[in-house]
This record gives structure tokens, C-alpha cells and sequence, in this order.
């Protein structure tokens, strides 16, 4: 074996032996624990209890049919002020918002304003030669994250305690940077993918994407707890993020994008994902498109905010949980808790 071929080998058994035993000593104790625990008969048995785990605060809210939606709740909304947690506070929901750009970009596809077909370079010319492959990336590239393309918020550039103040300051991060992939070659999320599809939409309506959620969306729905964007809504109503393992406080912490610059009611995401997986909330050709292009269910993350929304066909529930805490092993914690109460509902329907 060549030389250099040896030492790669050598260090490549070195990192596996350094990882194997950094499992068996540092194990992540916590989530095994919690994830071995014995289930509780209760929703806000299990609600309580996740504020054993090192979680600021959490919100749960359960639509199930047949039965008045229930409104859980632990822990704080505001630590330092100490508030107590409120179901029905504001989040920001982060990715769970490119939900909602989805819709409005099968909206204008039905339309006739946009095609799937529609490349980068068809809407912004100016963008070839500065995102890779622009003439060759199409809007259905984009929504189903195969377009290649880095991700802003993988680059060392950008700061989630002061994220760019502008669509276009964000989108500079990614300018001139090569591709990871060509394009339709494989699945990465990306969220320069959402912002593109924001961009593309302003245009072509010749207004912000957020005015046409609000039209469309928003109003016709009653969904008066959600806002487009961070600076629409009431400061006095949003929840407190934090970052483990530190006491600061990222609520003012402000998103542009289309990527997941949304803030909403946990109520307000249950009816949007109902309506949009029992078909009212789109036609039937609306319907289809956005079944071939996105899913009917999301999570999110940004800093100091986890969410999780989902419809459950099996037992025709919708489960949305918010917790103001990341960092650590809040994303397992936070996994393992929402599975965990979606067994518990499970077994009261059994």
C-alpha cells in the first residue's frame, strides 16, 4: 500500500475507535433514559415532564376529529422574566413556513403564472455566472430540494445571532461559492432553495410573497395568530428562544427569508396542516401538484426555536409542538418527546 494510502487508512481506523469510544463513555444518557422511560397516561403528563430534560419550555397542541382541540403547556415563556409557558403564544416556526411558500408557488402554478419548468436564469438572468447551473435549476428543482445548490445556512459566513437583514444580503453568502451536486442528481435540504422560490414569486406578482399568504392563505382561513414575517408580530406575545448552554435570549433574533422567517400560534399551524391534508385548503389539481412537489408535514429549526407539525392519518389527529430550547440534545430530546405523546394519543384512541 502506498504511503499515503497507509496513513489515510491508519487515521481513518484511528477516527472510528475514537468515535466508538466517545459513544460507550459520553453516551447521550438523557435521551436513552427518557426514550426507555415507561409512557405516561397523559399528554400533559408528558409535557410536564419534558422540562425535566433540560427544555426552557414547551407547547403542544392536539386536533383530533370528533374531539375539541386540547392546548398543553410547561415550563416558560419568558425564563428570565419568569412567565409561565402559554399555548397560546407566538413561535417562530422556522422551516415549517416553507409549507406556506409552497402553497403559494402551486397556487401561481395552477395559475398559469409559473411552470415547474421555469429555471433560475429565467426569472434572473443576472444570476448566471453567480449561482452555479442557474440556467439549468427549475422552481420544481427547488421546492424539492434537489437543486444542487449550497445551503446559506451551512456556510461559515452566516451568523443565526445576527442573521442578514435582507434577502439579498443572505442570498450574497452562497454568490460564486461551486455547487455541491448538479442539479436533479440528488436530495439536500437547502434552504437557498425557499429563498429563490420567494424571489421568484415577489417577481412574478409584482409584490412580496408574504402579502400574497395573507391574501390567499391567511385570511381565507381566519388564521389571525400568524404572521409572515418576525417584525408584523407582537413582541408581548412571542416566546422567549434560548441556546444551550447559555441564558441569552434570541427572540429579537430576525429571519427574512422565505426559508423560515414565519411566527405563529401553535392553534394557527394545526388548522393550516389540516386543512392542507383534508384538501380545503386547496383544489384538487392544487392538491395533486403540491403532493408531487412538497410534503404535508414539516419541522423546524432556528436558533433558540424547535417545531415540529404534523397530520396523523392513523388516528385523524394533527400534533404541533413547540419547545424554546436548542443546543446540546434538545433535537433528540425533542424527537423522542413528540413521538412519545403521539404513542400516548395512539393508545387513548385504541
Amino acid at each position: 500500500m502506498p504511503d499515503k494510502k497507509r496513513v489515510i487508512f491508519i487515521l481513518r481506523i484511528i477516527a472510528f475507535f475514537v468515535t466508538l469510544i466517545s459513544i460507550i463513555i459520553f453516551p447521550p444518557w438523557d435521551g436513552i433514559l427518557l426514550w426507555l422511560a415507561p409512557l405516561p397516561d397523559s399528554v400533559q403528563s408528558q409535557v410536564d415532564d419534558a422540562i425535566n430534560h433540560d427544555l426552557a419550555g414547551i407547547i403542544v397542541y392536539v386536533d383530533q376529529t370528533g374531539r375539541e382541540p386540547a392546548f398543553y403547556a410547561a415550563g416558560w415563556k419568558d425564563r428570565a422574566g419568569q412567565v409561565p409557558a402559554d399555548p397560546h403564544a407566538l413561535f417562530k416556526i422556522a422551516s415549517i413556513s416553507k409549507m406556506y411558500v409552497a402553497v403559494a408557488a402551486v397556487k401561481l402554478i395552477h395559475a398559469g403564472r409559473l411552470s415547474p419548468d421555469d429555471t433560475v436564469a429565467d426569472h434572473f438572468p443576472d444570476l448566471v455566472g453567480r449561482l452555479e447551473y442557474a440556467d439549468q435549476i427549475t422552481l420544481k428543482m427547488l421546492l424539492q430540494h434537489r437543486s444542487g445548490l449550497p445551503n446559506y445556512t451551512d456556510l461559515a459566513a452566516f451568523d443565526w445571532t445576527s442573521p442578514p437583514a435582507t434577502v439579498e444580503a443572505t442570498l450574497a453568502l452562497v454568490l460564486d461559492h461551486p455547487a455541491y451536486a448538479k442539479p436533479d442528481t440528488q436530495y439536500a435540504y437547502c434552504n437557498t432553495n425557499f429563498l429563490l422560490i420567494g424571489k421568484v414569486i415577489d417577481k412574478v406578482l409584482g409584490y412580496s410573497h408574504r402579502d400574497f399568504i395573507r391574501q390567499e392563505i391567511l385570511t381565507p382561513h381566519h388564521l389571525k395568530r400568524t404572521f409572515t414575517w418576525l417584525k408584523e408580530a407582537p413582541r408581548e406575545d412571542l416566546v422567549s428562544g434560548y441556546h444551550l448552554p447559555y441564558d441569552q435570549d434570541f427572540k429579537e433574533a430576525t429571519h427574512v427569508t422565505a426559508a423560515g422567517a414565519m411566527v405563529a400560534s401553535a392553534q394557527d399551524v394545526g388548522t393550516f396542516v389540516r386543512a392542507l391534508n383534508d384538501g380545503s385548503l386547496l383544489n384538487k389539481e392544487e392538491q395533486r401538484l403540491y403532493t408531487e412537489f412538497y410534503p404535508l408535514g414539516h419541522t423546524g429549526w432556528v436558533l433558540g426555536y424547535q417545531s415540529v407539525a404534523r397530520y396523523h392519518a392513523d388516528i385523524d389527529t394533527v400534533v404541533i409542538q413547540f419547545v424554546n430550547t436548542t443546543g446540546a440534545e434538545s433535537i433528540m430530546i425533542t424527537g423522542i418527546i413528540y413521538d412519545r405523546i403521539v404513542k400516548i394519543l395512539r393508545n387513548k384512541g385504541s
